[in-house]
């Protein structure tokens, strides 16, 4: 089971722009079919406050081109967007389509980055999510969330998932957290992470990527430092379950009332 994650510089608000630079590198990584493909937070656009424009009503171009690539690539495709509800609300959102060009799964980050204003902009998720990859269960977060472990091990004692997938704009000058803490969600939930961040710069921030893959160990099994490119490692599920067989440690989970 292959995971891959890809990491570039966004164009600030440039739709076009990121979709043409995801399938250029998706065509490099050269993924196998079925694979599990993740692209940055708000992949298409940055990380923008500026939702009178980058928001999208559900089917719009950003879920056009994710179902079109999965299909086209045959992989499935986890990415980021704005999306607007109904209600008028809008949601920092993490979207997975299936080969079929489906929408499979949707996760709205819970955490918004309220120093950065997004709690201004955009309204919380209420609940963990998570989804069946092949024999895999996965949970997807987004960003900021990362630095709450309660929101983990909601989703470690709801569904107990092998894979946590995290997608970023984390700035350059907190990168050693984000490393850290990737590390720190593997090893106290017993499961890989993939956490797939952005490289260059916005109108607020600096980004040095490290899109990282952990196993449920916590040691880096692949790092993408501060280049443009993929990232990508085989799980293997037979070990991290035996692993977890032998420590069983979150049979002992008790989350609070």
């Amino acid at each position: 089971m292959k995971v891959i994650g890809l990491q570039y510089d966004i164009a600030w608000e440039e739709k076009p722009a990121n979709f043409a630079k995801v399938e250029n590198l998706l065509a490099k990584a050269q993924p196998e079919a079925g694979a599990l493909v993740v692209l940055p937070e708000m992949f298409a656009t940055g990380f923008s406050m500026n939702t009178e424009k980058i928001a999208e009503q559900y089917s719009g171009e950003t879920e056009q081109f994710l179902s079109r690539t999965a299909k086209t690539f045959g992989v499935y495709l986890v990415g980021g967007a704005a999306m607007r509800a109904k209600d008028g609300r809008v949601r920092n959102k993490a979207l997975l389509f299936a080969p079929s060009g489906e929408l499979a799964a949707f996760y709205a980050k819970m955490r918004p980055f309220t120093l950065g204003g997004e709690a201004d902009h955009y309204t919380a998720g209420e609940k963990t999510a998570a989804f069946s990859w092949q024999d895999c269960t996965i949970s997807p977060f987004v960003c900021y969330d990362l630095r709450f472990p309660e929101l983990f091990r909601q989703a470690a004692s709801a569904r107990r998932p092998e894979l946590f997938v995290v997608i970023a704009n984390w700035p350059e000058k907190r990168i050693a957290h984000w490393v850290r803490l990737l590390q720190a969600r593997a090893i106290e939930n017993q499961a890989y992470v993939i956490g797939v961040n952005r490289i260059g710069t916005d109108p607020h921030y600096v980004y040095s990527g490290r899109s990282l893959i952990a196993d449920f160990n916590g040691d880096i099994v692949a790092d993408a430092g501060g280049a443009e490119g993929s990232i990508s490692a085989e799980l293997d599920l037979g070990t991290l379950r035996r692993y977890r067989e032998g420590l069983p440690f979150l049979n002992d989970l008790r989350l609070p009332s």
